[in-house]
């Protein structure tokens, strides 16, 4: 009998790829292909790349001469990109980036077992010419359903494998298949985006807007819930637009409460909101809906109006805070956090002077401030009255010293709360890091962790509440409750 073809998947950039790399996954496996995670014990490593900003194309060409050095020494015959950066740049990554011996789109992902299988062969087949994705489906949202089933749309696979093809899944599985043991996965929501932030490329290559059913979002929780996982967080470059190419603006305010009544499902989490998009009854889900989060992932961008503006933005400092007060009057200890771009074209010390105002009045739980830097097909890239990178420079140390010390001091605020932890990572204390876990008002990678000070009975995947007692940075220190359900339960008391 032949032996198994292998193949790792490396994953970089945001959770969106990480729903991705698991489609890619469930479709190889599906096909006989043996999945391994390291790259060097693999016929073929995948890298899944991203595409959005210098600093992450950089990590991804890293990763890509990362994987093709272990040929020759290892079982690793080929090396292959995938994702955003694949996408975008197509044939010109293939011709700058020879070590890779495949540059696949989008449009490559349905056949992707075929596609691996002859780059392993020796065969080539041909990067792909970019195109702009917005092109691909209708202006209308309302007509992009039907349209869309003829376009690659990474994370939307059917909602079903061919009965047999995964038995150890089920039949009614979705086209994933899990990487990692983690109680916390991503779900899609949809891709691309209809807004045209001047800074932004993303929708060039992702495309415009097009929303999942809600069918399919309920049978992939569900599954997801069969296989441990404890904590779904919803996933898409704009989760409130979602359902406006269904006939439903409102479709998530009544999918939400569906997802938290998933058995299994204890934590349901909603990331990338827009503020100029949010709407009261959308709040009110957020905030009152049981095994829902008051968790708020707002993308202000920035608060002073003339900055907003030239990014095609909408808001101000003071409707933000607005924003927060409604929020927080619904739910005191909502988690919210934002991302925030320092030295815009035209941007003046009296805007940034504004943005300070605003990050010292919004007690926001995690801030991520980057430097402006121009993205080729961008509007912005065109502007004039750009700033010295010295300038920027400057402004990003600034403004990142400053998040620091407020995303400190409102960790502090939360000092002497009970929070909910759902517990991820468990060592001994010989190991360094304890007990981990997360509190609602925390999302994975980006937010800061909950170090629990005693693991007595507490595994992977358990919920335990805690009193916060300390804090370390953004990171919280608390004790856990004996009277927590789940806790006594394991720790038999």
């Amino acid at each position: 009998m032949p032996e198994s073809r292998t193949v790792a998947l490396v994953t970089l950039g945001c959770a969106r790829n990480e729903v991705d790399s698991e489609e890619l996954a469930g479709r190889l496996e599906a096909d006989g292909w043996k999945l391994v995670e390291d790259a060097e014990k693999a016929d073929v490593a995948v890298v899944n790349t991203c595409g959005f900003v210098e600093a992450a194309k950089k990590d991804s060409v890293d990763a890509l001469l990362e994987a093709n050095d272990l040929k020759g020494h290892g079982r690793t015959q080929a090396v292959v990109a995938v994702g955003c950066m694949a996408e975008r740049y197509g044939k010109e990554l293939a011709e700058s980036l020879p070590e890779a011996d495949g540059v696949l789109g989008f449009d490559d992902y349905a056949d992707i077992s075929d596609r691996l299988q002859t780059i392993l062969n020796g065969g080539i087949h041909a990067a792909h010419t970019p195109r702009d994705r917005r092109k691909l489906l209708p202006i209308s949202p309302a007509e992009r359903q039907e349209a869309g089933a003829s376009v690659a749309l990474p994370g939307h696979g059917p909602a079903d494998l061919p009965e047999g093809v995964a038995p150890s899944s089920g039949p009614r599985a979705p086209l994933r298949r899990r990487l990692d043991g983690s109680p916390v996965a991503s779900v899609k929501l949809a891709s691309g985006c209809d807004r045209r932030c001047s800074f932004c490329a993303i929708p060039s290559f992702r495309g415009s807007f097009i929303s999942r059913r809600p069918s399919d979002v309920l049978n992939e929780t569900r599954w997801l819930a069969g296989q441990g996982v404890k904590e779904i967080m919803l996933v898409s470059e704009n989760n409130t637009s979602y359902g406006k190419d269904l006939g439903d603006i409102r479709l998530l305010e009544s999918l939400l409460p569906n997802l938290a009544d998933v058995d299994g499902i204890e934590r349901v989490r909603v990331s990338y909101l827009q503020p100029a998009e949010m709407r009261p009854g959308l709040i009110d889900v957020l905030t009152s809906t049981p095994k829902v989060v008051p968790y708020f992932d707002l993308s202000f961008q920035h608060s002073a109006p003339n900055v907003l503006r030239a990014m095609r933005r909408f808001g101000d400092t003071d409707r933000f805070l607005e924003l927060l007060d409604t929020i927080r009057s619904k739910a005191p200890e909502a988690g919210v956090r934002s991302n925030f771009i320092v030295g815009f074209p035209g941007e003046s010390e009296s805007d940034l002077a504004e943005l300070e105002r605003f990050l010292n009045h919004a007690r926001l739980d995690a801030i991520g401030v980057f430097g402006y830097s121009d993205e080729e097909g961008t509007e912005a890239a065109t502007y004039g009255d750009k700033l010295d990178e010295d300038v920027v420079a400057d402004r990003l140390a600034r403004v990142s010293r400053l998040a620091e010390e407020l995303v400190s001091q409102r960790a502090d605020e939360r000092v002497g709360a009970t929070v909910r932890v759902l517990v991820e990572s468990v060592e001994s204390a010989d190991e360094g890091d304890g007990v981990r876990g997360r509190a609602e008002h925390q999302a994975p990678e980006t937010d800061g962790q909950v170090l629990l000070t005693s693991g007595e009975g507490l595994s992977v995947g358990r919920m335990v509440d805690a009193k916060v007692v300390g804090t370390e940075g953004v990171d919280l220190v608390a004790e856990p409750l004996p009277g927590s359900p789940e806790w006594s339960e394991e720790a038999g008391r």
